[in-house]
Order: C-alpha cells, then structure tokens, then sequence
C-alpha cells in the first residue's frame, strides 16, 4: 500500500469521525469561537492525547521516524492570525469546511476556495516570508520533552492528565 492509500484512508477516517463528533456543524463551530460549546475542543484534544501516545510508541518501537518542524514564534503567530480571522468570518475550519461541503453545505465552499488563494498567496509571498517573518523566533526542531530534558514518556502522562482534568471541567460547567 502506497503512502498516498495511508493518507486516504486516514483522511476519510478523520472525515467520518469529524461527523459523527458533529464538529462539522455551524453551531458547533459558533459555540467553540464564543466558548460556549466545547464540542470543538474536545474532539480535537482527545485526538491530539491519543494520537500523541500512538506517535511516540511508534517511534519507540522503531516504525516511525518524527520529523520535527522548527519552531518559528513569527510564522506561527501570523498564520494563526491569518487562520482565526478566516474561522470566525466563515465559521469552519480548514477540515471542518471540506466535511461541511462533504455533507452538502455550499457555503463552506467559499472557505475551499479562500485556502486555495491563500495557499497561491503563501507560494507566491514565500521567498519574502522566509527572509523576514520566518526568521522571527526561531528556535529550531525542539520539542517538550527536549527542552526540559526528559524523555517523553514522562510528559505525556501529565499531558494526558491535565486533558482529562480539562474535560472534566467542561463536563461539570455544562460546555
């Protein structure tokens, strides 16, 4: 199977779990940017802590290899501008939109088509961009485990139960 097939595959499984979590829907999405609804939160959270245990057992187990992007505060903080703005003016995210089109709501269409532009934008911006906002904040391929100097194996259990604290918390505050 070719690493295209593993992609497809994980992409239509995220799709499915995407509508079945109901993130996909407009008040979903609403509720998550006026922290109303946690729903959001939630899903994508338990998705990060699991897939998180899965990542690094599987790099300790010698079936993958982590290729750590740098840490750039400039780029990161400009694209997560850039990507707020978009969310609260369209109401979906990025994966969101195309699960929304998915389920036939055409309004997330014009979100497909603002990440297309903007990714034309990006390429055609980028030689500028990693002269100046690229170099802004870089502090290299470094991870939390790295920085405090731990393995990782002792992190990811705190990770894991400030989570479940945090849902807890959600849970008892009704979002």
């Amino acid at each position: 199977m070719t690493v295209l097939m593993y992609g497809l595959i994980t992409g239509i499984l995220f799709g499915f779990l995407l509508q079945k979590g109901r993130v996909i829907r407009y008040d979903k999405q609403l509720g998550a940017l006026r922290l109303m609804d946690m729903t959001i939160v939630k899903f994508m959270l338990s998705h990060i802590l699991v897939a998180m245990v899965g990542v690094y057992l599987l790099k300790d187990l010698g079936l993958a290899k982590l290729a750590i992007k740098s840490t750039l505060i400039g780029g990161v903080t400009i694209g997560g501008i850039i990507f707020g703005i978009g969310w609260g003016l369209l109401g979906y995210c990025p994966g969101t939109s195309v699960g929304a089109l998915a389920e036939g709501r055409w309004d997330a269409l014009w979100g497909i088509l603002g990440m297309l532009l903007g990714g034309a934008i990006y390429a055609e911006v980028f030689p500028f961009m990693r002269e100046t906002v690229l170099t802004w904040g870089d502090y290299g391929k470094i991870t939390i485990p790295q920085l405090l100097g731990v393995n990782h194996w002792f992190i990811i259990p705190i990770f894991i139960i400030g989570g479940l604290a945090l849902f807890r918390w959600f849970e008892r505050k009704g979002l």
